[in-house]
């Protein structure tokens, strides 16, 4: 079996990016994946400017307390006021420039105002409430780089320095289908011997949740013609094809001989617990990746292999984190294989297992808020150190 690591070095030397940009409004951009860049043609603030509400002074006019100076103008943000006259202050609001002359700003609570005079009641340090210029962002730096998927935050970073359109790799598109007879979809009939089909339902969230344009092919037919046919369909619009279910060898399982008539496909056993089977291949020169029927399975693979290339194939520059937290538990089932366990941070800062981690249970995915990855033959006792891996980070 190949470990984790070489299955995963394995999938992503095929993972070569997509090259299409676009340009989009930075009103837009987010959850798309920069492209390009954004260098700043401007400083973060252009100007000196107040941090508050108060009385812009030159500090040599305060030489003690309490002082009284006139108030020679009013500046408001958004406003330019004149150069300071020796000897008096300005009345000024946040956000509003320093005017020429001016070196500090007093607070307005420590002021007493009386027609177009005030009194300061502290004498402030040279600088004092002042934003400099360019104590944000300078001209020229580069404040976003290519390889982020952009946030809310990256766009107002970028709005902030004038960037009205950002220029973004296109989506890429994944076609998606569902193979069983058994198979049926929420508000149907449920006959014996038949699911809802949950994995349909997760797999397009999750490539939603990554930014992708998913081309929904819905449940296929136990039969290799209907599988050779949707297959062909995904190859003509998708820059990736992502199955679930029937990869196996078994007479129903018309994936491995489908994939295989119209490319060519690697079936991987995966020294993994869940998730020990999983396909790659190409199909019509379209990558293809066969995830396991079984929802856990499915999920977990998803989120440790077809969400890594994903990132890699929109151009997502990413490292995976990896958090060092206590277990508050013990585990003594130690398996030959490694295991991804559904476990979740406890109010004391420590970490509890969901207590039946069979493969087939789904509720201890949405329990969980992370994977715990344990190392084969390894047992886990309260108070020992393990590896965590929050599913916030593995799922966008």
């Amino acid at each position: 079996m190949l470990s984790v690591e070489q299955a995963l070095e394995k999938l992503l030397s095929a993972a070569h990016p997509v090259t299409d940009v676009e340009p989009v409004d930075t009103m837009l951009a987010a959850g798309r994946v920069l492209a390009v860049e954004v260098v700043s043609a401007i400083d973060v603030p252009p100007l000196d400017n107040s941090q508050m509400d108060g009385y812009a002074v030159r500090t040599v006019d305060v030489p003690g307390v309490p002082t009284t100076l006139r108030v020679s103008q009013r500046i408001a943000a958004g406003q330019v006021g004149g150069p300071l006259e020796p000897g008096t202050a300005a009345r000024i609001f946040t956000g509003a420039p320093i005017p020429t002359g001016a070196d500090a700003v007093i607070m307005q609570e420590k002021c007493e105002a009386v027609g177009d005079k005030v009194t300061l009641n502290e004498r402030p340090p040279r600088g004092e409430a002042i934003r400099k210029a360019g104590i944000d962002i300078t001209r020229g730096d580069e404040v976003l780089k290519p390889g982020v998927r952009l946030k809310p935050q990256h766009c107002a970073l970028a709005a902030s320095i004038g960037a009205q359109r950002l220029t973004v790799f296109r989506r890429l598109r994944v076609a998606t289908l569902f193979t069983g007879d058994e198979l049926v979809m929420p508000g149907e009939p449920l006959p014996p011997g038949s699911i809802y089909n949950s994995n349909r339902f997760m797999l397009r969230g999750l490539l939603e949740s990554l930014g992708c344009e998913v081309h929904d092919l819905g449940i296929v037919p136990d039969n290799l013609q209907s599988t050779r046919a949707a297959l062909a369909s995904a190859a003509l619009c998708a820059d990736l094809i992502i199955s679930s279910g029937g990869v196996s060898v078994g007479e129903e399982d018309h994936v491995k001989p489908a994939v295989q008539a119209e490319g060519t496909l690697d079936l991987w056993q995966i020294a993994m617990k869940p998730g020990k089977p999983l396909a790659f291949g190409h199909v019509r020169e379209v990558p293809f990746i066969g995830l396991p029927g079984n929802p856990v399975s499915s999920f977990v693979t998803f989120v440790l292999f077809a969400r890594p290339f994903v990132l890699l194939r929109q151009g997502r520059i990413e490292k995976l984190r990896e958090l060092p937290l206590r277990a508050d538990f013990d585990w003594e089932q130690s398996s030959r294989r490694r295991e991804f366990l559904r476990a979740r941070l406890n109010e004391r800062g420590g970490l509890d297992i969901f207590p039946n981690q069979n493969s087939s249970v789904l509720t201890s995915v949405t329990w969980a808020d992370g994977l715990i990855d344990n190392p084969s033959e390894h047992l886990i006792h309260a108070g020992d150190i393990v590896r965590f891996l929050p599913l916030a980070e593995l799922q966008s």
